[in-house]
């Protein structure tokens, strides 16, 4: 494998030459599209001039006559009719401003779309302006930096860590970009694992959709891990962006792949769907955390109200600052009636915030009711780059396996459990994550990619398994839900009587009012078999009114429930699950580690005063 790191380096020296006449945070504007069109332009070489040879052959027939026949003779789904080359470019200094537009206006007419959406053109003229007389130069430097060696894989890479410098530089978000590597490999081994049967099959067809696609790193390595399992099989790749250079390097991307480049689409998903009446196989994504819907508001909200379950938002709509579910729900519009499994990254807020009847509580009951949320796996935090927060992997499957029908499986790869056997000063045995020797922004950590007992293989076979362990739970979908009751007390007059309706019945204080979340299964004490945990809980259904007879009752006796105001909500409290009881420390044990740094301390001054 090519060091990408090294290719990125090489690329990042072309800021020497623009430092001064471009500020820090515009620096993207000239690499990031001269480093695409290097590398069509590398990976075009070999048939350039069977392609300049061919045309005058076909200059009677229509463009895109002309583009069908000579994307054959390049062998890709693009290719360059210009008489110029990164290398020619080279030979007329005075004239390159010219040159370059007219080799980039060589390309088929799906390259050269990319290549606008970097509004390139308006760098060309910035850099050959006499004030600043730097075009020459970076076309020159790009041009003896090689990139026909670099695999799909590796370019990636490439890309980000381009992307990544120049959002450290500016201040800007790195995140929003692209997904790193090691989390999108978790989520495709554990999205294709359950079918790993059926991809054997020769000839297989699946199609893979991430409706915020980045620059396309979980498409790239879906399609590389269907490949690598079966060379026969065929992963159709889809995708939606509104970052338009995140667009164009997906879209550069899939062209040299081969893949059909029409299958990517620009623009919001949330007002613009660009695949309307497509239904997939397979969807990933790394929607941003708590984005802010306000801008789509009044064509998300015309859809949810007109369209409802018809549409894509039917379930529900969350506070307007984060838009993280209805990407969600977007993608659940999308499942084929066949089955179809979804992995999604989130941060902690959809997984509990809004109380039940708000728009995120309707729309986790949606999900569980429905029987659709599979997995949930908790990942180690300092992950990102541009955030430190834990984040979660959701896992949904509209066609779930018996075992799990009915369950949600919840999986802690925080590494915290391992932390805590660690103990300070020893070696790091963490099977979930390995600390970084040095940070990169936000990410401190990362998911080891090999081996069975750590990382990523580690994860898929918690998940595989499907197997409580210290690391697992497993529990029905109605663990999840509660219901929200309105306690009401009597309201009394001066003299202590309890004032009555017209109905003879009490009025309610509304002061003294007050709610109880219900959940719908209580835990009730057993000793299990050898095989089953010590006294674990089993969990059995109960109603509203046990629980108000039982708890609120002997404390309120003169209370009772307003039906009428009673709502369903559900949320997953996470760390509450794998929350396990420490004791704390006996006052023997303090006052020894007291007496133990008194002594360090007297000790030191001895030194210090000798």
């Amino acid at each position: 494998m090519i060091d990408f790191r090294e290719k990125a380096n090489l690329i990042w020296q072309v800021a020497d030459l623009l430092r001064g006449d471009y500020k820090q945070s515009d620096y993207g504007k000239v690499i990031l599209p001269l480093t695409v069109l290097r590398r069509l332009d590398c990976v075009l070489k070999p048939t350039k001039e069977k392609v300049l040879t061919y045309l005058p052959k076909i200059q009677d027939k229509s463009d895109s006559a002309k583009d069908l026949i000579l994307n054959n003779i390049a062998g890709y789904n693009f290719h360059n009719r210009s008489k110029f080359n990164f290398e020619k470019l080279k030979a007329e200094p005075d004239k390159i401003a010219a040159n370059l537009r007219n080799y980039i206006n060589g390309f088929s007419a799906s390259a050269r779309e990319i290549i606008e959406y970097f509004n390139f053109d308006d760098q060309i003229e910035r850099m050959d302006d006499p004030k600043a007389d730097i075009l020459f130069q970076v076309v020159t430097k790009f041009a003896n930096i090689d990139l026909a060696d670099m695999g799909s894989m590796e370019m990636g890479y490439v890309f980000e860590e381009l992307i990544r410098r120049f959002a450290e530089q500016s201040n800007e978000t790195a995140g929003e970009h692209f997904t790193l590597r090691e989390v999108i490999k978790l989520m495709v081994n554990v999205l294709f694992i359950a079918d790993n049967e059926t991809l054997t099959k020769e000839g297989i067809v699946k199609t893979l959709y991430d409706s915020a696609c980045g620059t396309g790193g979980m498409l790239s390595i879906g399609e590389q891990h269907l490949n690598d399992f079966n060379k026969k099989a065929k992963l159709e790749v889809f995708g939606q962006e509104i970052n338009p250079e995140s667009y164009a390097i997906c879209k550069s991307d899939m062209l040299i792949k081969g893949q059909n480049p029409s299958n990517l689409k620009f623009g919001n998903t949330f007002t613009v769907d660009g695949l309307k009446d497509e239904k997939f196989d397979y969807m990933l994504s790394n929607p941003p955390f708590g984005v802010d819907w306000k801008k789509a508001q009044k064509i998300i909200k015309s859809e949810s109200e007109n369209k409802g379950h018809s549409g894509r938002f039917g379930a529900g709509l969350p506070r307007i600052n984060d838009g993280s579910l209805l990407f969600l729900q977007h993608m659940i519009s999308k499942m084929k009636l066949s089955g179809t499994r979804i992995g999604i990254v989130f941060n902690g807020s959809p997984l509990f915030t809004g109380q039940a009847g708000s728009g995120e509580s309707n729309i986790r009951k949606w999900i569980i009711e429905n029987d659709w949320l599979e997995t949930i796996i908790a990942m180690p935090d300092q992950l990102f780059y541009n955030t430190g927060i834990s984040t979660y992997v959701w896992i949904i499957n509209n066609r779930k396996s018996a075992e799990r029908k009915g369950k949600i499986q919840l999986i802690n790869a925080t590494g915290t459990k391992d932390d805590e056997l660690i103990g300070e000063g020893k070696r790091n045995l963490n099977r979930f994550y390995e600390k970084m020797t040095k940070s990169l922004g936000n990410k401190r950590k990362k998911i080891a990619e090999n081996g069975e007992k750590k990382g990523i293989e580690f994860i898929t076979k918690l998940y595989g398994d499907f197997e409580e362990n210290e690391f697992v739970k497993i529990y029905p979908n109605e663990f999840f839900g509660y219901w929200r009751v309105t306690v009401e007390q009597p309201l009394k007059d001066e003299n202590g009587k309890t004032e009555k309706n017209s109905k003879g019945q009490p009025k309610p204080d509304t002061i003294l009012r007050d709610y109880e979340n219900i959940p719908f299964l209580r835990s009730v004490q057993t000793h299990g078999r050898a095989s089953q945990r010590e006294n674990r809980a089993s969990l059995v259904p109960q109603t509203i009114e046990e629980y108000f007879v039982s708890e609120v009752k002997p404390h309120l006796p003169k209370a009772w429930i307003d039906e009428s105001k009673t709502k369903i909500g559900y949320e997953i409290n996470f760390t509450k699950y794998f929350y396990e009881f420490k004791p704390l420390r006996s006052l023997e044990e303090i006052r020894a580690d007291i007496l133990k740094l008194e002594q360090q301390t007297i000790e030191l001054e001895k030194n210090i005063l000798d």
